[in-house]
């Protein structure tokens, strides 16, 4: 289950680079500093090159530090936004509820699949309403 994020440390669907940032100066043969925005005055702006990744200019893959909130140590905490559809996997000895959720700051190609109960236990808010019934049915109707 989703929870409290580091950069490095993400979800393998989750969008792993922020920026983009400017390179000020090489430094060195494989190590760039970069122009960092003040919020991020606690990292260090020199980066290995192959932690760097080029901007292609595709504006989709800027993500920025504002939308993110961005605390102290580096970290945010990933907040569900809807529950896009539901499934049940079916294991030798019992049946697992899968719900797909969305998340915040994150695109539909992005949502994962999460256990029910955990994610019911985190977010009780989004199962009050019944809603998750609607959206099932209505990607039901869709495919057909």
């Amino acid at each position: 289950m989703k929870g409290v994020m580091r950069f490095g440390k993400e979800g393998k669907l989750s969008s792993r680079f922020i920026g983009p940032y400017r390179i000020s100066k090489r430094v060195g043969n494989v190590a760039y500093q970069l122009e960092l925005p003040q919020k991020l005055a606690v990292v260090h702006p020199v980066f290995h090159i192959s932690i760097l990744k080029k901007f292609m200019g595709d504006p989709s893959l800027i993500i920025p530090t504002e939308d993110i909130g961005i605390k102290d140590k580096l970290s945010y905490e990933e907040i569900p936004v809807q529950i896009l559809d539901r499934q049940v996997d079916k294991l030798r000895t019992k049946e697992v509820a899968l719900v797909k959720v969305l998340w915040r700051n994150q695109s539909v190609k992005e949502a994962t699949w999460e256990p029910e109960e955990d994610m019911k236990k985190s977010y009780p808010h989004l199962f009050e309403t019944g809603e998750i019934l609607d959206q099932c049915t209505n990607s039901l109707l869709s495919t057909l």
